[in-house]
């Protein structure tokens, strides 16, 4: 009952709240001050600090033999630091790994761990020994530089600070995360480090950008290289920022292929984590890797070597590279640190001013020390002198004397010395007396005596104190200044974006009238003679029609329109690229289609451009213009693009501004111009305006161009012919008009027109495809310039009879393009043929009977547009 008691007198009764306040906020400060973050003067944390001492305090110099890590944890441990030996060990093994410091302070001996992550071998293994640079953290440490404070369990001392005459934390960084805060410094190259050091001694008033021109970055261990200078001047001149690294690369060229070989890895990034990622993303992401490997050796370096699969592009797959792993990362900057014992987040000024005020603080105190122990040799010495000058008597006295104290007293009274020199007198060896001894003696003393002016000097004049700094700081840099390892380009890199990976480049987009679509470079399909059958350009399936083709770039937008009349958008690189006989990807997969609807046409575009404005024309003739940057929304989702009547589909767009003309081609062979501003600007919702006037049921749009009398009109039939045609051969007329006749057709062979572009004929090839995929590539200029009435020139040699051409397109000329001068006898018979046509057509004078009023035409390879032959220009 009585130990009852004592338990019960032995309760503290305190407000839970108050009580867990109260210990967690001693936790949180124990962690910060006495763990995770570095003190601003040395820059070390308490375990660094206490492993560097204990190695001093054991004599493992540079100079000198490793000892046992597991020695060297041990004594730390017991002398200084109560905690686990791992925490312990794992702090050496940092300090001396020089992939995680730039001027390691412990030389390694044995498997210290690896850039790749592997951990470090057990510390009964391995051995270290400090380096020339944690020499230079203690340097001057027993000269009562620094304070000391009792050890945790008060048996012994250790030091609150280094006097470090390097500047750890600029040089080498930090990491470290406590309660409610973290910090992560940047490494920097030790001679600019210093260059900055030396800039604020003799500049006091030295600003953050100021010391920018010395200290140019962070030069990380592992090299590599920084883009921008933004992100280190906000880290300099807040404490905070975040500059992007990337790995640097080498192009090898092989016989078999090509090499992309990554020489380096970012800071703290882990080169094996880096090379699974990249073999997972060329699985899928990066289909033009064949193999990857890590060829790292230590005669070597740092080795990721990519193989390249034939056609795949380098700068591209560095990009997608650089994009989807770490070898470009973003390293962020926090200077949080120590300063008076309290976490503060300092500029790269308040780092170089506190270093300095604890070099300054370190060298008074050591100056204070060597004044001392000089004034105390000197106080020695001046004893001796006097001794020596009277040695006669000296010698008397001694002789004289019982023994030492009562010679010491005497002395004392004699020469008015006091016990230090008195008894310096009697320990003096007689071999001493000699006329040299006694000029060395002299000597000391009058250096000495000098040394205590100089000393005296120091601490009277902080100017000259800063001067021996300053001497101090060049001289380390001339020591162990190193050439910077991180490249700095001026410039940001911008948010990257899919067309960064991309290769941009001209492409041809099919589609099918299953909806099946497809790109392919226009670098494939190389240009041909006129005439030529081509080359198989789709593989269709399950009676498969081609539907249409056009030009596009692999950085632009294309618009498709659907059969209901709704608009949808997409990137070009977003379709499959495919090979010529490739089958493509549904289109189901990139838009969002319904059962009932199918696309009909498509645009390319750079940008939504609130200026820019499509001119539409749908299959019965109906027009419209809409602005672009209405459809910014339509997306895979799609918008109404216009409102079409039953059995009608949207099938040509075109951009045109106010001013401009467009030509409207049917497929019966009429071509109507008009001015574009006669089609006013409409909602998306609006139905549109009637354009040309068809013929009957069967006939329906099929070209819709922006006149430009610097090209000309390229028309091209189901049959394979074709013809250039000026512009100027036609007359505007106002809208719902029969229009002019364009192309002769040989109806009674069921030729129509397929398509009508606007083509340059010096600088453009044209593609054509067919209904079974062939397709076919040939400068326009082997196409001959006829009158609207001609009857063309042979294209394209359909392989089967049944098939017949049904979309073309026109792109920049093939730099390999036939050249039109070397085309067969089989091309000239041609072009004969189509002159008599054209002859027929002037003799014979056909009619149409929608064209009311039709005239003779005199010569149709010849009409001019004051003619007003084959012209039906009467209104609805």
């Amino acid at each position: 009952m009585e130990e009852d008691g004592n338990l019960i007198e032995r309760v503290i009764t305190k407000d839970l709240a108050s009580e867990m306040e109260k210990s967690y906020l001693n936790y949180a400060m124990s962690v910060i001050v006495a763990r995770a973050l570095p003190d601003i003067r040395d820059g070390l944390k308490p375990v660094h600090r206490r492993i560097l001492y204990d190695m001093n305090e054991l004599g493992i110099k540079s100079s000198g033999e490793f000892k046992k890590s597991a020695r060297i944890v041990g004594d730390v441990l017991g002398k200084y630091h109560p905690h686990g030996d791992a925490s312990v060990y794992d702090a050496l093994v940092r300090l001396a790994q020089d992939f995680s410091l730039r001027y390691p302070v412990v030389k390694p001996h044995g498997n210290f761990g690896s850039i790749d992550g592997d951990p470090a071998a057990a510390m009964r293994y391995t051995e270290a020994k400090m380096s020339v640079f944690g020499e230079a953290m203690l340097e001057d440490i027993n000269k009562e530089t620094v304070d000391f404070v009792d050890n945790y369990d008060g048996s012994i001392q250790e030091p609150s600070v280094l006097p470090a005459s390097i500047p750890f934390l600029l040089i080498n960084g930090t990491s470290g995360i406590a309660v409610g805060m973290a910090s992560n410094m940047a490494p920097h190259n030790l001679g600019e480090v210093c260059d900055g050091i030396i800039a604020m001694i003799d500049n006091s008033e030295i600003t953050s950008e100021g010391l920018m021109e010395y200290v140019k970055g962070p030069d990380f261990p592992t090299s590599c290289v920084i883009h921008g200078t933004k992100g280190i001047r906000d880290a300099y001149c807040t404490g905070r920022g975040r500059v992007t690294v990337r790995s640097r690369y080498e192009i090898e060229e092989h016989r078999t292929h090509t090499s992309i070989v990554f020489t380096e890895v970012p800071y703290q990034v882990n080169k094996t984590e880096v090379v699974k990622k990249i073999n997972l993303l060329k699985k899928e992401a990066i289909k033009n890797i064949a193999e990857v490997r890590d060829e790292t050796s230590e005669k070597e370096g740092i080795r990721i070597v990519l193989d390249l699969k034939k056609g795949g592009m380098p700068a591209v797959i560095v990009n997608q590279i650089y994009k989807m792993t770490d070898l470009q990362c973003n390293f962020s900057i926090n200077n949080v640190a120590l300063v008076k014992g309290r976490p503060q987040i300092v500029t790269l000024r308040d780092m170089i001013f506190y270093f300095l005020e604890h070099r300054e603080d370190v060298v008074t105190r050591r100056t204070r020390f060597d004044l001392r122990k000089a004034m105390e040799r000197a106080h020695i010495l001046e004893g001796l002198k006097i001794g020596i000058e009277n040695i006669d008597e000296v010698i008397r006295i001694i002789k004289e004397s019982q023994d030492n104290a009562i010679a010491q007293t005497r002395l004392m009274e004699r020469f008015g010395l006091d016990d230090i020199q008195a008894k310096a007198i009697i320990d003096m060896r007689l071999g001493r007396l000699s006329n040299l001894e006694t000029e060395e003696i002299l000597n000391e003393l009058k250096e000495l005596e000098a040394k205590i002016a100089y000393y005296n000097e120091l601490l009277s004049d902080k100017a000259k104190l800063l001067g021996v700094i300053r001497d101090e700081i060049q001289a380390i840099k001339d020591k162990f200044a190193d050439k910077r390892k991180t490249v700095i380009i001026p410039y940001e890199l911008g948010e990257m974006s899919a067309e960064d990976f991309i290769k941009e480049e001209d492409v041809i987009i099919t589609a099918t009238k299953k909806g099946f679509l497809k790109r392919v470079s226009a670098s494939e399909y190389k240009a041909q003679n006129r005439g030529g059958k081509g080359v198989r350009g789709v593989n269709l399936r399950n009676e498969d029609a081609t539907d249409f083709i056009f030009k596009a770039s692999t950085h632009d937008y294309v618009m498709f329109m659907t059969s209901l009349g709704k608009a949808y958008f997409i990137k070009v690189h977003e379709i499959e690229d495919a090979t010529k006989t490739g089958k493509g990807t549904s289109i189901r997969s990139l838009l969002q289609l319904t059962d009932e609807e199918d696309i009909t046409s498509g645009i390319s575009f750079k940008e939504f451009d609130e200026g820019k404005t499509i001119l539409m024309a749908t299959r019965k003739g109906v027009l419209k213009r809409v602005r672009l940057y209405d459809y910014r929304n339509a997306r895979t989702k799609g918008v109404i693009a216009i409102s079409l009547d039953e059995g009608d589909t949207l099938r040509h767009c075109i951009f045109v501004n106010e001013e401009d003309e467009a030509l409207i081609v049917s497929k019966s062979g009429k071509g109507l111009r008009f001015k574009v501003d006669s089609v006013r600007t409409m909602s998306r919702q609006a139905h549109g305006v009637k354009g040309l006037r068809l013929s009957g049921d069967s006939d329906e749009i099929v070209g819709l161009v922006k006149v430009d009398t610097s090209k000309t009109a390229l028309v091209i039939t189901s049959k394979g012919r074709g013809k250039q045609v000026e512009y100027d051969l036609f007359t505007a007329h106002g809208r719902s008009t029969g229009g002019q006749r364009i192309y002769k057709l040989k109806e009674d062979e069921g030729e129509y027109i397929v398509r009508a572009l606007s083509a340059d004929a010096e600088k453009e090839d044209l593609m054509c495809i067919t209904n079974y995929g062939q397709i076919i590539r040939m400068p326009v200029d082997t196409i001959s310039q006829q009158g609207r009435a001609a009857s063309g020139v042979k294209v394209f040699s359909m392989k089967k009879a049944d098939d017949f051409i049904v979309s073309i397109a026109v792109l920049d000329k093939d730099s390999e393009s036939a050249d039109a001068q070397s085309n067969s006898s089989e091309a000239e018979s041609e072009q004969a043929e189509a002159d008599n046509a054209s002859n027929d057509s002037v003799n014979n004078n056909p009619t149409d009977g929608n064209e009311a009023n039709d005239v003779s035409i005199n010569a149709g390879a010849n009409d001019s547009p004051g003619e007003a032959s084959d012209d039906d220009s009467n209104g609805d």
